[in-house]
C-alpha cells in the first residue's frame, strides 16, 4: 500500500470537504454545531466501515502479537517526532515554557531515551502538551466553525481542517527518507493509534446509543478544552452548549 498516495488522498478529500461547507451545502440539522449532520453521518459510516472491516482487525492482530514493550516504544517514537511540532505550537500560542518543555522532552528522548524509543523526560517529569496548528488558530481567536467528519481522518471542523496542511508539514516523519521506510512507518503508526483506542472504542459501543452523537459531542468538547488549556470561558461555555429547545 503506497502511503504516500494515501496520504495526498486524504488531504484531497480534506479540501473538498472544506469547500462543501464554505460553499453552504447544508443539511438541515437540530445542532447549530453541525449544520452538515447528514453528509457527516454519511462519512461516519464510511469510516466506521473502513474501521470494522481493515483497521480494527489489524489493531487488535498488532495488540496481541506484539509484545507489549514493542508497542511502547513505538508509540514513545513517533510521540518524540510529535512534541517538536507541539513546541514550535506552544511557542505560537505564547505559552514559552510549554514550548521549552517540549522541545527539551524531544532533546532528553532523542539521545538519552535512544531516539525517542524509551520516554526519559516523563520519568524526569517533563509534562508532554500535545498541541497542534488547529489549536493555535483557535488561542489566535479563529473560531472552530461548523463540525466536519473527513474521509479517513475522522472527527474534525473547519478550523482544524484548515489547520491539517501546517500540521502536515510540521510532522518530521513526513520527510522521512527513503520513501519505502515512511511508508512502513506511517502504516505501523496508524495501526499503533487505533490499538491504543481499542478499549475506548469498546466503551463507547456499549454506551453510547448514538454513536455519531457520542463521537461528536465528546470531540468538540475535548477540542474546546485543548484550545482553552482547560480552563473554558463561561461565555465560550454557553456557546458550545445549545439551548435545550435546539438539542434533539
Amino acid at each position: 500500500m503506497n502511503y504516500t498516495n494515501t496520504l495526498s488522498h486524504v488531504r484531497l478529500c480534506a479540501a473538498a470537504a472544506a469547500v462543501l461547507v464554505l460553499t453552504g451545502c447544508a443539511t438541515t440539522a437540530n445542532n447549530p454545531q453541525d449544520p452538515l449532520e447528514g453528509y457527516n453521518r454519511a462519512v461516519y459510516s464510511f469510516n466506521d466501515a473502513v474501521d470494522r472491516t481493515v483497521l480494527k482487525p489489524t489493531a487488535t492482530a498488532y495488540k496481541k502479537v506484539v509484545p507489549g514493550f514493542a508497542q511502547t516504544g513505538v508509540n514513545n517514537f513517533f510521540g518524540n517526532l510529535s512534541d517538536a511540532w507541539s513546541s514550535i505550537n506552544n511557542f505560537l500560542q505564547g505559552k514559552g515554557e510549554a514550548g521549552a518543555t517540549d522541545f527539551g522532552r524531544v532533546a532528553v528522548n532523542s539521545t538519552f531515551g535512544i531516539f525517542g524509543l524509551l520516554d526519559i523526560a516523563s520519568e524526569a517529569g517533563m509534562q508532554k502538551h500535545n498541541e497542534d496548528f488547529g489549536q493555535t488558530l483557535g488561542k489566535w481567536g479563529v473560531p472552530s466553525g461548523p463540525y466536519l467528519i473527513l474521509p479517513l481522518l475522522g472527527p474534525s471542523t473547519v478550523r482544524d481542517t484548515a489547520a491539517l496542511p501546517a500540521d502536515f508539514a510540521g510532522d518530521i516523519w513526513t520527510y522521512k527518507t527513503p520513501v519505502n521506510w515512511r511508508n512502513v512507518g506511517t502504516g505501523v503508526r496508524i495501526i499503533d493509534k487505533r490499538a491504543t483506542l481499542l478499549d475506548a472504542s469498546g466503551l463507547m459501543e456499549d454506551a453510547a446509543l448514538d454513536r455519531y452523537e457520542f463521537l461528536r459531542d465528546g470531540y468538540l468538547q475535548r477540542r474546546q478544552s485543548q484550545v482553552y488549556d482547560g480552563n473554558v470561558p463561561r461565555q465560550a461555555d454557553d456557546v458550545a452548549e445549545p439551548a435545550p429547545s435546539e438539542t434533539k
